[in-house]
């Protein structure tokens, strides 16, 4: 089993950056991909980002190409999201999930393994 743990969400300005953080735990995750997916009030579960296990491939969705990177310490069993530029529409609770021998993956339902969620909250 893995347990995954997010951190670092709260309330930024419109304009400001954040670091999302998700320590994995039980079990190392230096051989899954990760993946950042987020969901808003009222609308379905959105992927945001995904890198492989060796953090040498990653995948940004369109809506946050340009403003977020994702990135992985192996050692450290953890992976981040830098999230600059924000703006209201980046409001929502964000998930971190692995997913076991898989390359970068922007399907939800391909992922084994899922946190409890961020909530990441940008005033106008």
């Amino acid at each position: 089993q893995v347990q995954l743990v997010e951190s670092g969400g709260g309330l930024v300005q419109a304009g400001g950056s954040r670091r999302l953080s998700c320590a994995a735990s039980g079990r190392t995750v230096n051989n899954y991909a990760m993946g950042w997916f987020r969901q808003a009030p009222g609308k379905e579960r959105e992927f945001v980002a995904a890198i492989s296990w060796s953090g040498t491939i990653t995948y940004i969705a369109d809506s946050v190409k340009g403003r977020f990177t994702i990135s992985r310490e192996n050692a450290k069993n953890t992976v981040y999201l830098q999230m600059n530029s924000l703006n209201p529409e980046d409001t929502a609770v964000y998930y971190c999930a692995a997913a076991n021998g898989r390359i970068v993956t922007p399907n939800p339902r391909l992922y084994d393994y899922w946190g409890q969620g961020t909530q990441v909250t940008v005033s106008s």
